[in-house]
């Protein structure tokens, strides 16, 4: 199981200093769709050269222009790129197509998906690298949380690793970790705590123990 960090709203400085601070504690580093918005890959580009042997996701949250959008991720250095799985099929398979040709990995974001399950049985079909259960930033709260849709997506995914996101934060976590995704993605829990290292100390000890 890996924790997986998203940086979302942060300076570059900001990003700097923690990374530095808690690295050791994440498998992947996640540069958030707000700052793809806001710098592009610039970021993606930088902390892929600054840490080479270390997973670096781009996401970018596709939805059209599918291998377009991905090649920029993927040239820039990114190991996971995302594209939502509400995009079109043609959108979806055309990263995919960009993944293999540089050596990547593709992560299809369920969010704003009503029946995950069959979408998730197509996308597990098609060879995408990872399927996220992810509860949008504009609906959490402690009882609305992917738990529900994280269960019925293990049951039929059999190939893509399945990943984890929306809100997951103390409160919730060791029921996400009994559930058994291949990554957790924290955000706002940790970088959101008065002691923010050790926040995510916690969760990676946690994730690592299961």
């Amino acid at each position: 199981m890996k924790l997986q960090c998203a940086f979302d709203v942060m300076s570059f400085e900001e990003m700097e200093k923690r990374l530095e601070k808690i690295g050791d504690y994440i498998d992947i580093i996640e540069v958030g769709t707000p700052m793809i918005i806001d710098e592009g890959q610039k970021r993606v580009k930088y902390f892929a050269e600054k840490y080479p042997d270390r997973c670096v996701l781009s996401d970018t949250k596709i939805m059209d222009g599918g291998k377009i959008e991905a090649d920029m991720a993927f040239k820039a250095g990114a190991k996971i790129c995302t594209v939502c799985a509400c995009a079109e099929d043609a959108t979806i398979l055309e990263v995919v197509k960009s993944a293999r040709e540089f050596g990547g990995e593709v992560l299809c974001d369920l969010i704003g998906i009503r029946d995950v399950e069959s979408r998730a049985k197509w996308l597990d079909e098609i060879g995408v690298d990872y399927i996220c259960v992810h509860t949008a930033k504009d609906t959490q709260s402690d009882d609305n949380n992917p738990l529900d849709e994280l269960h019925r997506v293990k049951a039929i995914v059999k190939n893509a690793q399945v990943s984890v996101a929306g809100g997951i934060n103390m409160k919730t976590i060791d029921s996400m970790i009994a559930e058994g995704p291949d990554v957790i993605i924290v955000g706002g829990a940790i970088h959101n705590a008065e002691d923010w290292e050790g926040a995510c100390k916690i969760m990676h000890d946690k994730i690592k123990a299961a």
